[in-house]
């Protein structure tokens, strides 16, 4: 098994081109995990053998059981692993117990660092966006805490395009720190990242960390079109995140020939397919068994022929939506004009 490293945005910093997501740990959120140390300390040493050096929880996790889980499973070795956490979700009854307010951040950084055992967390991300909160107050405690030296870094997960960007030209103007990274839903079978954020991505250069690359199971091809499906898959029972099942099974259809002709799962194709894509910093992997974290380990030797991708693509590919079949449509300048209009705009 041969581990990559890739750039976290532009840090400088590498991490592993898969990530262990530790939702699966703690006991206080059944229908997602239930783990408890014993079984999570074997699936991080699993991982931290196959190469894997970064791993990825949030304080809302089994309400903090996840942090404090995986903070023990990594005890000792915290020099050689990228650890990375999120604040946002409430974390108590309390009328300030949850958001991105200067209180509620300081607060969960805090405990959050308590719960891991550690003295700085490598990646702070916010978990969503805040609407009541102004983001320039978000921002200003985030670079408070890496001004501290309690936070390496900062990033986002699941804002709009439009939300990221304002954050970024806030912090600009402001002189704050900035999101080196966005953590996004990314899969064969939820692709609307590909309108506006992964453009954006590439011209801020951040990195993309990808959350259930499997579409929470989906696309494990456990679940069929006349509705039978493993009684103990995950989505079985929660439902998330959502995905147009017809298109969906259609991109399953697709991925079972790959997967044959490789004599791979469906759902090592699929985590295959999200690697073979150079705006991807890493993939967060989860697992209740060591064997569904071995056949994820077992992606980062796949490789896909362009066919395969090319295949992959076309089956599962977004409808355009306006404005961009707008931008489908062609140039309907006259050849040459683009570039002399160019040259007379510069002079």
């Amino acid at each position: 098994m041969t581990m990559n490293y890739r750039l976290l945005g532009n840090t400088g910093v590498y991490v592993s081109e898969l990530c262990l997501g530790a939702m699966t740990f703690g006991a206080r959120w059944e229908a997602i995990g239930g783990l408890g140390q014993e079984e999570a300390n074997a699936l991080v040493q699993r991982s931290i053998d196959a190469g894997i050096n970064f791993f990825d929880t949030a304080d809302v996790y089994s309400t903090g059981e996840s942090e404090e889980i995986l903070g023990r499973a990594l005890a000792g070795r915290r020099q050689d692993v990228v650890i990375a956490t999120k604040v946002r979700g409430r974390m108590g009854p309390g009328a300030n117990a949850v958001g991105l307010s200067r209180l509620h951040i300081i607060q969960a950084a805090e405990a959050s660092l308590k719960r891991l055992g550690t003295d700085y967390i490598d990646l702070y991300q916010i978990h969503r966006w805040d609407p009541v909160t102004d983001i320039e107050e978000t921002l200003s405690a985030l670079t408070d805490l890496v001004r501290a030296g309690k936070v390496r870094y900062i990033g986002c997960s699941n804002l709009p395009a439009w939300e990221l960007m304002k954050a970024l030209g806030v912090s600009r103007q402001r002189g704050l720190e900035t999101f080196k990274a966005t953590q996004s839903y990314y899969a064969l079978v939820g692709r609307e990242l590909e309108r506006e954020t992964i453009p954006l991505i590439r011209d801020q250069k951040l990195g993309l960390l990808v959350w259930s690359p499997l579409a929470g199971g989906f696309l494990t091809g456990k679940f069929t079109r006349d509705g039978s499906s493993a009684p103990h898959a995950r989505r079985a029972t929660f439902d998330f995140p959502p995905v147009d099942k017809e298109r969906g099974f259609d991109v399953i259809d697709a991925l079972r020939p790959i997967a044959a002709a490789h004599g791979a799962s469906v759902a090592r194709v699929a985590l295959a397919w999200l690697l073979g894509k150079d705006v991807v910093t890493s993939v967060i992997i989860g697992a209740r068994r060591m064997d569904q974290l071995e056949d994820n380990l077992a992606a980062v030797d796949l490789r896909l022929t362009a066919e395969e991708m090319a295949a992959l693509d076309e089956v599962s590919r977004l409808p355009a939506a306006y404005p961009y079949w707008m931008g489908a449509l062609g140039d309907d300048r006259a050849p040459g004009q683009s570039r002399n209009l160019e040259a007379r705009l510069k002079r």
